[in-house]
């Protein structure tokens, strides 16, 4: 008998412990097989995180907000991972959970919250991340960043998102993971997947909503070059583009925020913009000051 009331135990506390796991629908732009999305969808589970990754079959990147109906391949999917004539969407043979999607990244993130989310999670997803891009989205890049796209059209399908993006790495096979352990995107991938996994920890472990409706978050990791680890780096709350005549939130000793493009120059920095979903220009200042306080616990000065 104790032995039965045991092991019930252990089951429902086992299946509280997924029912409480932060759901996440994660994407790119630079398609569903390159080493970095790979990295990040393996940090994230490992940390605890339910994860649907859902991205575009090919390297859509520079796609922006741009949206198709999803096609049947006329070639193969990006690093041959799919023959020519495979269907519009299909899943990865050995993990249901990893998707593509034959359009842009907008439509791949869609297909992630609005299909694959209820048959896989049974519920909308908590959480879109998207990337972490191959290269900066900084200032006027946040308007043709597919990367930025997908995240802007989760913020206002009303599912709360971040675009992250590094300077370092190339668009490589995922294989390179394995095969090529401390080739630059190998290391990059597990640095920026370890920040991102810091970043988003620090963003969900407070109460309330996790982002104000209809915003999202642009983050960029500046070069690994000088960066040896994640812990070499430090979160700065930034703008997208300058504030010549109004204020923002008051931090560091000032109420105008460190412009993202001259910030994540300034040593092992990741930049932190607050931007609007529907137009992606920054926010004002009582939205900054929102996001200042859930990430207070890792946000640092220049």
């Amino acid at each position: 008998m104790q032995s039965r009331l045991y092991v019930s135990i252990v089951l429902a506390l086992s299946l509280l412990g997924v029912c409480d796991a932060t759901k996440v629908v994660l994407t790119n732009d630079d398609g569903w097989a390159t080493a970095q999305i790979r990295a990040q969808y393996g940090a994230l589970r490992s940390s605890g995180y339910d994860v649907i990754l859902s991205a575009p079959a090919i390297n859509k990147s520079g796609s922006g907000s741009s949206s198709t109906t999803p096609t049947k391949l006329t070639s193969p999917c990006e690093f041959n991972t799919c023959p020519t004539g495979s269907p519009a969407v299909g899943a990865d043979s050995s993990d249901p959970n990893i998707n593509y999607v034959n359009a842009y990244p907008v439509d791949a993130v869609r297909y992630g919250i609005q299909t694959l989310s209820p048959a896989i999670f049974q519920s909308a997803p908590d959480l879109v991340i998207s990337g972490t891009n191959v290269g900066t989205n900084l200032g006027l890049a946040t308007f043709f960043s597919g990367t930025i796209g997908a995240a802007s059209d989760a913020a206002l399908k009303g599912v709360p998102s971040i675009a992250f993006s590094g300077d370092s790495g190339d668009q490589v096979s995922y294989t390179t993971l394995t095969t090529s352990p401390t080739a630059t995107s190998s290391v990059a991938a597990k640095i920026y997947s370890e920040l991102v996994v810091k970043f988003t920890t620090a963003l969900i472990n407070n109460s309330g909503p996790i982002l104000p409706a209809g915003i999202s978050l642009n983050v960029n990791f500046a070069s690994i070059a000088s960066c040896p680890s994640s812990a070499s780096y430090k979160f700065v709350l930034t703008r997208v583009y300058p504030n010549l005549f109004g204020t923002d939130v008051t931090t560091c000793g000032s109420n105008k925020l460190p412009v993202e493009t001259s910030a994540i120059g300034k040593g092992c920095v990741a930049t932190v913009s607050v931007f609007q979903a529907s137009n992606k220009a920054d926010v004002d200042a009582a939205t900054q000051a929102v996001v200042l306080g859930k990430l207070s616990s890792i946000l640092q000065c220049l």
